[in-house]
């Protein structure tokens, strides 16, 4: 498990995730969008995609798999490459950091507020309803924010299209190459989604925990400064 979970029911944990999951695949996307605006490309303000309006951002599909599989995604930013500056593989690669980069933002807004010690990590019951009691730890919320915006960050970063690290090294394409390897990008999502859905299932998820879970932890320390989540006990 990724978080400290003593005290808090489950319920109230999935309720955490997708809050954060739906806020932070939101400014995620968004930041996509923003900085195509600003390179040269209003192609996303013109598909309302400037925007911290979650309903512009998520994906139906990608959705219900982030609920029922625990893999999702957010809908893709459509950019026309030709019109960022200062070029179509500069201005792509500029685009794709933003995401993680935002993560990374959100992540450091978040564990400042940690480093405050003004949040407590008990477990506070908000309502009952139905006989389920709700409740809510602004600690636990917190640090579950932190911990999925670099995990976020992390696996975007990851040098495989779609995701966001593969435009960083498509810089060195040689144009035609460039462009021929565009075409095919909705394959090598297929198959990105084939591997981690593979990984979960038959190896419960353990090798795409192996590749980002060091470097979560590393920047957890360097950021939160106090305090070690499940995830990175686990590991030493």
């Amino acid at each position: 498990m990724l978080f400290r979970l003593q005290g808090v029911p489950l319920v109230d944990v999935v309720v955490y995730l997708l809050t954060v999951l739906v806020f932070s695949l939101t400014f995620h996307e968004a930041s996509h969008a923003w900085t195509a605006l600003k390179l040269g490309d209003d192609t996303p303000q013109k598909m309302g995609r400037v925007s911290l309006n979650p309903l512009r951002h998520l994906d139906l599909f990608g959705s219900l798999m982030m609920l029922f599989v625990g893999v999702g995604w957010g809908k893709p930013v459509q950019i026309d490459a030709t019109k960022l500056k200062p070029n179509a593989k500069i201005g792509m690669a500029l685009v794709a950091v933003a995401g993680p980069i935002s993560n990374l933002l959100l992540a450091t807004i978040g564990a400042m507020i940690l480093r405050t010690h003004w949040l407590t990590f008990n477990p506070q019951k908000v309502f009952s309803f139905a006989g389920q009691n709700f409740y809510f730890s602004p600690g636990y919320f917190l640090e579950t924010f932190v911990i999925l915006n670099l995990a976020l960050m992390f696996f975007n970063l990851i040098p495989l299209a779609p995701l966001d690290g593969s435009r960083l090294w498509q810089i060195f394409l040689p144009d035609k190459w460039y462009w021929a390897y565009a075409r095919y990008e909705m394959v090598a999502a297929l198959c990105v989604m084939g591997l981690v859905l593979i990984d979960l299932y038959l190896n419960n998820g353990q090798f795409l925990s192996r590749i980002l879970t060091q470097p979560i932890c590393n920047t957890w320390r360097l950021l939160v400064g106090f305090g070690t989540p499940e995830m990175c006990l686990q590991t030493g």
